[in-house]
């Protein structure tokens, strides 16, 4: 094992895949000559060149669609978004391109792309800047979605987008660039599609991804103290989601609280609260628990910010409520 800066994984993942397979290049802007907006592809441009690290325009609409249009001539194009705020101006080229070339062409044509760049809030910087968009981009068949965690996954888990012969949106976060953590040495991947249990508990199961995590992490800590056994899910893949999973360790733990950062109509945990009423409505102890943003924009003002995204203290009190200790 080493250890490795979430950024850091993030090269090492695009790195050794594109030594590997010449036909993976990076595009997006500031990715070359910047070294990356958040040093995300640092030394890339040095190593392979301009021809397979490009930067480009403000111009997501165009830049997606020239990368969705060389999949067609056997490249497997990574595409950075500076934010995911920013895919919006290139939504159409994701939807209506990406996610259905495979269908539309009769399979003549896979789609081996992956779109990739910040998600979430991360601070003060503002409403448009701070928007989760992880069920926007799930809800549309033939797109899988990955948020991870933490260095180690970020790294198995792109290098596995980055070999997958369909679309993959992949979700990192400006608050988590910096993050440390151990990696593996050597070559390997992830499967997209499995959750990780993160944490073994047996009163409570508490379901996560991305950056928002850790305030599960807190909240299990803080309820340790007080005898109360969390075990924490982190997806890791929003789609396909892992709901083996979660089934099972409901029907251990019989209660069930969803943290996600994300606006609370329809998005990850209602689909999840959805399937686990379906299939484990007999082993649940409580109303299940989801905590979510506010219903508003994301505030500019840091008091207000820090009311309106979720925090361990959000999951200790739900998990109270879902244990009848409240």
């Amino acid at each position: 094992m080493k250890t490795l800066q979430f950024r850091e994984a993030i090269v090492e993942a695009m790195s050794e895949e594109m030594r590997k397979d010449e036909s993976v290049y990076l595009m997006g802007e500031e990715v070359a000559e910047y070294n990356g907006a958040y040093k995300a592809s640092k030394g890339m441009l040095d190593e392979f060149g301009a021809k397979r690290v490009i930067d480009t325009p403000i111009a997501e609409l165009g830049f997606a669609g020239i990368g969705i249009g060389s999949t067609m001539t056997g490249c497997r194009p990574i595409i950075e978004f500076m934010t995911f705020n920013f895919a919006l101006v290139g939504i159409d080229q994701i939807i209506n391109n990406a996610a259905k070339i495979r269908q539309m062409s009769g399979g003549q044509f896979p789609c081996p792309i992956v779109f990739r760049g910040p998600t979430g809030s991360a601070g003060q910087l503002g409403a448009t800047h701070s928007q989760a968009f992880e069920s926007w981009y799930a809800n549309c068949p033939g797109l899988k979605v990955v948020v991870p965690s933490n260095p180690a996954d970020a790294k198995g888990l792109l290098k596995a987008a980055i070999r997958d012969n369909d679309p993959v949106i992949f979700m990192e976060s400006e608050q988590m660039y910096g993050d440390k953590g151990e990696v593996p040495e050597g070559d390997y991947t992830i499967p997209l599609g499995v959750a990780d249990i993160r944490r073994e508990g047996s009163d409570v199961t508490i379901v996560s991804f991305g950056k928002i995590i850790k305030e599960a992490d807190k909240a299990a800590d803080e309820l340790q103290k007080e005898g109360i056994s969390c075990e924490i899910i982190d997806l890791r893949t929003v789609k396909p989601l892992d709901y083996e999973a979660i089934l099972k360790s409901v029907k251990k733990t019989n209660r069930l609280v969803i943290l996600e950062e994300a606006w609370p109509f329809g998005n990850v945990a209602s689909e999840i609260t959805f399937h686990v009423q379906s299939h484990a409505f007999d082993y649940l102890d409580a109303p299940i628990q989801k905590i979510n943003t506010a219903d508003t924009p994301a505030p500019y003002s840091p008091v207000l910010l820090a009311e309106w995204l979720p925090n361990h203290t959000d999951v200790v009190n739900a998990v109270k409520k879902v244990m009848y200790k409240k």
